[in-house]
């Protein structure tokens, strides 16, 4: 079942300290845990307000935030990484196999060449408009970026467990919350982006994934978990078997 929170700037609790924020078409998640907070992705450069917005909306300060952890290191989802380490000395962590893409060493992203192949679908364009608006274009290299250590819970607030699920970047992970049964899921399984033209559990439109073979693979990693709540990187929560969520997804799409 979904839970419709598509406005930009919402901020929905959606289990025991946790909860699913929403920037320009774009998911972060934040995990409580006393005093400190850990932020799983950071939205588009031009989100950094929403993000901070969404931390003061749970009575908490960006100082507060003791980690960001990255599902993968696509502009939409580290836009407010850099800031954070410089005003307020945030580490960033990531999977070990992402730590050179976040550096930017390589880039693994959908290139203009071919967004520019899919801008006659009028919601195509129209997303491409507002990514814009909402920084795309702007340099996100992290270079303070490390990589975590991913055998087993973080020690951060909300324990997240990494879970590797590559083929959207060599590097995607999704993070278990084996406390609350729920799983960050990144962009390794969505709910809905605005280029697919659909709602529900997907794969993201095969146009922004490096490897979908691989990603596809990554389906089954995410459903032999236990968790009957989805946080995905776009679109909003899924309550349900994420097996079930898996199944959905991995049916065939042609975008």
């Amino acid at each position: 079942m979904l839970v419709r929170m598509y406005a930009k700037g919402d901020v929905t609790q959606v289990a025991d300290g946790v909860f699913l924020a929403t920037g320009t078409d774009v998911n972060w998640v934040l995990l409580a845990d006393g005093a400190e907070l850990t932020l799983v992705d950071g939205g588009y450069p031009g989100d950094l307000p929403l993000v901070e917005r969404s931390v003061a909306a749970i009575g908490y300060r960006p100082q507060d935030v003791r980690a960001i952890l990255l599902t993968h290191a696509h502009t939409d989802h580290m836009g407010a990484l850099g800031a954070f380490h410089r005003r307020y000395r945030t580490p960033l962590l990531v999977h070990p196999a992402e730590l050179a893409h976040a550096r930017r060493e390589y880039l693994q992203q959908l290139t203009p060449a071919r967004l520019a192949r899919h801008l006659w679908r009028p919601a195509t364009l129209a997303w491409a408009v507002r990514i814009l608006r909402a920084g795309a274009a702007r340099e996100v290299a992290a270079a303070h970026a490390r990589a975590f250590d991913s055998s087993g819970p973080l020690d951060l607030p909300g324990r997240p467990v990494p879970v590797a699920t590559p083929g959207h970047t060599d590097g995607h992970v999704a993070y278990h919350l084996p406390g609350v049964g729920a799983v960050v899921t990144g962009d390794a399984l969505v709910t809905g982006h605005p280029t697919s033209g659909r709602d529900g559990p997907q794969q993201i439109p095969r146009m922004f994934t490096h490897d979908p073979d691989t990603a596809a693979e990554s389906l089954t990693v995410l459903a032999g978990l236990a968790a009957d709540l989805v946080l995905p990187g776009h679109g909003p929560a899924w309550h349900g078997p994420v097996g079930e969520a898996a199944r959905l997804a991995a049916a065939p799409y042609r975008r």
